[in-house]
């Protein structure tokens, strides 16, 4: 690697280039103290260099963890609680709380903040999806930061078993991120042995299970995440276009050092060979949840995969879950492994009754109102 003039760190020679969008997420450790009230050191800190992205010229978008801890501090509380109730009053209460200080440090650098409060929800209706782009994009035209984090108000799911990391992948998703950060309290992911951490890996070519089964820990009482959550929302940021650097956001100037390419934390890149999906597609193929499974033949595989057709009924051999026409469902071999992902066109009531079959036997248990194909080659995605 080159060396840096006038720094200890080397540059990478992996880092993407012509950086414009940025999305830097950080984690509620990062934002508050061992006892776990917001530290407005730290804050502060964090929100200058965020301000210096910006003033260099950058489109930033700020993903903020720590609304519960702030409300559980405002509130007085000693320790997080563990009912929802609670839990979303405390997150009602700490989001002003972080806000009003975000806004107060912003304003020294010039600049405003526009709040983004989402569920999953939002991003898997088509309709809000686009809502919440159109508004993110009217921000960045006009030099507003979007400051987001989950609504955990209302995302009971989300504040049960969720965490920032994943909000995070998807926003990025959203924006089209030429790079996400996620902070964190490590110096990146670490090789182990014998459960311990031996050196830092700098660099992930992919993820794979070998990768998670290295990350150590599950987050504190303070986060619900983890180096597992932030590898996992990792590889659904690369599989949709954006790279991710994994660093210490207690280490200073991290984002300056991130951004100019030093070797910091854990850089993981994009596969070469992937191909760029449309905004469609990316919303097929990484903003739903599977509603079920669709298995399908060796022949209608190669077809997808080699051909690019459609899932057409005759190469289906069973299905699982219970869908409507409309929903997310995975293609999988015969050996249940993911080839693709789609909107099917029937319900998989109606696929039972017509898998197997030629598409020009369909009218005849169907009637006429009906798809030649299970799930078009346009409302497909395939899964690497």
């Amino acid at each position: 690697m080159q060396q840096q003039e006038g720094s200890g760190l080397q540059i990478r020679k992996e880092f993407p280039g012509a950086i414009r969008r940025v999305v830097v997420k950080v984690g509620s450790r990062v934002l508050v103290d061992d006892s776990g009230r917001p530290d407005p050191v730290r804050i502060a800190s964090l929100i200058d260099q965020v301000a210096g992205l910006q003033k260099s010229g950058l489109e930033v978008v700020f993903v903020s963890s720590g609304a519960i801890a702030a409300g559980v501090e405002a509130i007085g509380w000693k320790q997080r609680p563990v009912n929802l109730p609670d839990l979303q009053m405390a997150a009602a209460i700490g989001q002003g709380v972080l806000l009003n200080i975000y806004t107060e440090q912003l304003k020294r650098h010039g600049f405003r903040l526009g709040q983004v409060l989402l569920t999953h929800t939002d991003l898997n209706d088509r309709v809000r999806h686009l809502n919440a782009r159109n508004s993110m994009m009217a921000m960045f035209r006009n030099r507003v930061i979007p400051v987001v984090n989950e609504n955990d108000v209302v995302a009971v799911d989300e504040i049960r078993f969720g965490d920032n990391d994943l909000l995070a992948a998807m926003v990025a998703t959203l924006v089209d991120a030429d790079l996400l950060i996620l902070l964190t309290t490590s110096d990146g992911l670490y090789r182990t042995e014998n459960g311990k951490m031996i050196d830092r890996i700098p660099f992930l070519q992919d993820i794979t299970d070998e990768t998670l089964d290295m990350a150590l820990g599950k987050g504190s009482s303070w986060s619900s995440g983890g180096m597992a959550s932030k590898l996992q929302s990792a590889d659904r940021a690369i599989r949709a276009g954006t790279p991710v650097v994994i660093a210490n956001g207690h280490q200073q100037d991290i984002l300056n050092e991130v951004i100019n390419g030093r070797d910091v934390g854990t850089l993981i890149m994009c596969r070469s060979d992937q191909k760029k999906l449309n905004a469609r597609k990316k919303w097929i193929a990484f903003f739903h949840r599977p509603q079920g499974s669709i298995f399908v033949d060796d022949g209608a595989v190669a077809a997808i995969i080699e051909k690019g057709f459609s899932l057409l009924p005759v190469g289906i051999e069973r299905t699982e879950g219970r869908f409507r026409a409309g929903a997310l469902v995975n293609i999988r071999n015969v050996k249940g492994k993911v080839i693709a992902r789609g909107l099917t066109s029937y319900s998989r009531d109606d696929i039972e009754r017509v898998r197997g079959k030629r598409s020009a036997d369909i009218p005849f248990v169907l009637g006429d109102r009906h798809h030649e194909e299970v799930i078009h080659r346009d409302n497909m995605v395939l899964i690497p």
